[in-house]
C-alpha cells in the first residue's frame, strides 16, 4: 500500500495481522503522508461497509504506528467476542441515550494524549453507498480538542461488505486521504449549533470530493 512500514507495539497483535490481511481488498492508497505523525488528530471518513474501519486502521497502523480508537456505539460491545475485539481496538463506546458526553468526554482525552480519534460523521453505515447526512459529533469534538481533522474517502468498500452481509467479496477499495483541516477560527464555540452544522458541512463536502460524491445536505 506504499509508505514506511513502522509496526509498534501500540497493536501486540493486529499491527501485524491487520495490513496485510486488509491489502487483499485495498488496490490503491493516494495522499498517504497527509496522515500526521506527531500530532493527535480525529480521521473522518464515509462510512459504508464492515471493511471501512479494517481498511483504515491497516494504513494508519502501518504508517504511524499507532492505532485509531474509534467511537462505536454501545451495542457493539454486547457479545463477549465483540467486547474482546474493540478492547484490543481501543475503541470508545458511545451511549446514544445519554447523549455521547461520556464518549466525548473519553475521546478528549485520548486526544490530549497524541492518540488518533476515528469518527464516521454520518454515525452509521448507509445502506445505498451513498453519503447520508452528518451529525455535527466530529464537528463539537474537534473544536473542544483543538485538533484537526483528517479527511478520508473511501471508494468501493460498499461493494466489499455493506450492511447486512457477512462475507467479504473479493474486490478492491481505493483510499484517498486528504489534507488535514483546522478550524481555528471556531474553538470554543463547540456549543454553538451554526457553527457545528458549518463545520460538519465543510468536512462532509471534503469527505464527497475525496470519495467521488456529492454531499446535498
Amino acid at each position: 500500500m506504499g509508505g514506511s512500514i513502522n509496526i509498534k507495539m501500540d497493536y501486540p497483535i493486529l499491527g501485524r495481522v491487520i495490513p496485510p490481511i486488509a491489502g487483499l481488498w485495498t488496490k490503491k492508497v493516494n495522499g498517504l503522508k497527509n496522515i500526521p505523525k506527531d500530532k493527535s488528530f480525529i480521521i473522518s471518513a464515509n462510512h459504508s461497509s464492515y471493511a471501512d474501519h479494517l481498511i483504515l486502521s491497516s494504513i494508519v497502523v502501518a504508517y504511524t504506528g499507532k492505532k485509531i480508537h474509534y467511537l462505536a456505539k454501545r451495542e457493539h460491545f454486547e457479545s463477549f467476542f465483540q467486547r474482546l475485539w474493540h478492547k484490543h481496538t481501543g475503541a470508545i463506546p458511545i451511549d446514544r441515550q445519554k447523549g455521547g458526553k461520556g464518549a466525548l468526554k473519553a475521546a478528549l482525552r485520548y486526544l490530549k494524549k497524541n492518540k488518533i480519534i476515528g469518527v464516521y460523521p454520518e454515525g452509521t453505515r448507509t445502506l445505498t453507498g451513498k453519503l447520508q447526512k452528518a451529525k455535527t459529533g466530529v464537528a463539537r469534538l474537534a473544536l473542544a480538542a483543538k485538533v484537526p481533522v483528517l479527511p478520508v474517502g473511501l471508494i468501493g468498500t460498499f461493494g466489499i461488505l455493506p450492511k447486512g452481509k457477512y462475507i467479504p467479496r473479493f474486490k478492491k477499495a481505493t483510499v484517498n486521504i486528504g489534507k488535514v483541516i483546522y478550524f481555528d477560527e471556531y474553538y470554543g464555540k463547540e456549543n454553538n449549533k451554526k457553527v457545528l452544522r458549518l463545520v460538519t458541512t465543510k468536512i462532509m463536502k471534503t469527505i464527497a470530493e475525496l470519495a467521488k460524491q456529492k454531499y446535498n445536505y
